[in-house]
């Protein structure tokens, strides 16, 4: 007779969930500044897609950034 090893239920096994790192409502700035970086993209703009993603961070972190907030 083969005996098996006991395995935990799945919801051991399961991770916490995850917050998201970006708010689910951008506001208007984030949202043109998510736009432009996926034009530069699409025009393999790598250094303009780069530049929108820096501008993204400082603008949030500037305190300028709304997104979350209830309007």
């Amino acid at each position: 007779m083969v005996e098996r090893a006991q395995t935990p239920p799945a919801s051991e096994h399961s991770q916490p969930p995850c917050r998201p790192c970006r708010p689910c409502r951008p506001c208007r700035p984030c949202q043109a500044l998510a736009l432009a970086e996926t034009v530069a993209k699409a025009e393999y703009d790598w250094s303009r897609a780069t530049d929108c993603r820096v501008l993204m961070k400082r603008h949030r972190e500037s305190g300028e950034c709304v997104a979350g907030q209830s309007a």
